[in-house]
């Protein structure tokens, strides 16, 4: 019996289906949990896989994973997630790699997404950072 999520994607009907993310999504109800921008840190601290893109989204989505399971939160009760990328270049440049990994983790749910340039990110070395939202249903 699957449990009835407290969200729903929403596109403009007009508009073309978007590949990859949702326009928007909408939550009523539930508790929401909001995880820190996750790069490809390893426990002891330190980036992994410098100046490999993919490897280093993989990581980040891992660690997003745990980070919601830590909160007691499911993948596909994620409702929001932004990307921060050093080069949306790299980025589209690799976006089938990148797509596969995400799905590999999250299966094809795809929520509100946004992708960033930024000149730097915190973690020294770090191509990519994740932060995303999910609701945990009312029980």
């Amino acid at each position: 019996m699957s449990q009835r999520l407290p969200w729903q994607a929403v596109n403009p009907p007009a508009w073309a289906l978007p590949v990859g993310y949702a326009n928007a999504v909408v939550s009523r109800g539930g508790t929401r949990v909001s995880v820190a921008g996750q790069t490809a840190m390893g426990p002891d601290g330190k980036v992994r896989h410098a100046g490999d893109l993919v490897a280093q989204a993989a990581l980040a989505f891992d660690n997003v994973l745990t980070v919601l399971a830590a909160a007691g939160a499911r993948p596909e009760q994620m409702v929001r997630v932004r990307i921060y990328v050093r080069s949306a270049d790299d980025y589209a440049t690799r976006a089938g790699d990148i797509g596969k990994a995400w799905r590999a983790r999250f299966g094809r749910w795809f929520p509100a997404m946004t992708l960033v340039e930024v000149a730097r990110l915190y973690d020294q070395g770090a191509l990519i950072e994740v932060e995303a939202e999910a609701v945990i249903p009312d029980a």
